[in-house]
């Protein structure tokens, strides 16, 4: 199979007949194999029904339908593992992705040998509102990757090596960080591509002002885990020894100018336990263990967690 298109969706029932007609018409055009694969991320409207009349018209339509809402994370995670397509191309539910640039990505994968080609939405339809965190994000996030040739992390639309989505795992709010978790994995052949943006034609979105607070804490947490996940006893365990060594420094020069004192019969004034350095120094010892214990733990953690992309799936189409 050629392409594999994978749409996670929320309430998109409205949308999902035009751009299912438009994504056959464009593999028609072009001769390609392929599937859609939709994931309903527990839409409360009619989108499974109209996915489900859409299989009797289209059989390159495959569907999953999670019992609750987990987010596009879990949909886009759970469609990679059934992509089959020798190349997956993700795009949005709402019209805003056009499928017309299927070819380019798919070639562009194919023949220049990208591991994996992100969109990049040069001349968008959002409000300032939108789109000045996403530059502020993607500048941060350019920065913290070393990924400098990416405009717009957050794309949908992107295409991909199959080996890329199964060596690769989404959870969370990931999605808006899939080409440094791709990095991470060992797959440095990343490419941009210009690509157009429409203007929603319907439904309202789905992402609230929430999103900025989350992309920051996400963005923090991609670095973290990239760089640590593996090894986070290397993190926390030299802040720990840190912080535990500066603190017995303290705590032993403190005993130290008290003890010269004493054996050189010169007056002290003040008591070890009266001087607030010595109330510091305690802070920085037990501080210092603490740590040191959290990364043991985390690396505990870090060894046994096979069921953190586990999701209630309530009914499938194949």
């Amino acid at each position: 199979m050629d392409i594999s298109v994978v749409i996670p969706l929320y309430n998109e029932d409205e949308s999902l007949p035009e751009l299912t007609e438009w994504i056959a018409r464009v593999m028609r055009e072009h001769g390609f194999t392929y599937e859609v694969v939709f994931v309903d991320d527990g839409s409360t409207d009619n989108s499974w029904k109209v996915i489900e009349s859409l299989k009797q018209q289209y059989p390159a339509v495959r569907a999953i339908k999670f019992r609750r809402n987990y987010g596009k994370s879990a949909g886009l995670n759970v469609a990679f593992g059934a992509a089959k397509g020798d190349v997956v191309i993700t795009m949005d539910a709402d019209l805003q992705d056009s499928p017309d640039e299927i070819p380019e990505l798919y070639r562009r994968v194919k023949e220049e040998g990208y591991d994996l080609v992100s969109g990049w939405k040069k001349k968008r339809y959002d409000p300032l509102s939108k789109t000045l965190p996403t530059k502020i994000y993607n500048a941060a996030t350019r920065r913290m990757s070393g990924i400098h040739n990416l405009h717009d992390f957050n794309c949908g639309l992107k295409a991909y090596r199959n080996e890329v989505v199964k060596n690769i795992e989404v959870y969370g709010e990931m999605h808006r960080y899939i080409p440094v978790i791709a990095k991470w994995a060992g797959f440095i052949k990343i490419g941009e591509q210009v690509v157009e943006h429409r203007a929603r034609k319907y439904g309202v979105t789905k992402f609230g002002m929430s999103r900025f607070i989350n992309g920051l804490l996400d963005l923090l947490s991609i670095f973290f885990v990239g760089k640590f996940g593996k090894r986070p006893m290397h993190f926390f365990g030299t802040m720990g020894v840190l912080s535990f060594l500066i603190g017995t420094f303290m705590a032993l020069w403190l005993i130290g100018v008290k003890l010269y004192h004493i054996s050189a019969n010169i007056p002290y004034k003040r008591d070890v336990t009266d001087q607030p350095l010595f109330y510091i120094a305690l802070v920085a010892i037990i501080l210092g263990s603490q740590l040191f214990l959290t990364g043991f733990v985390a690396e505990l953690v870090s060894r046994s967690a096979p069921e953190r992309n586990h999701y209630q799936i309530e009914k499938e189409l194949d």
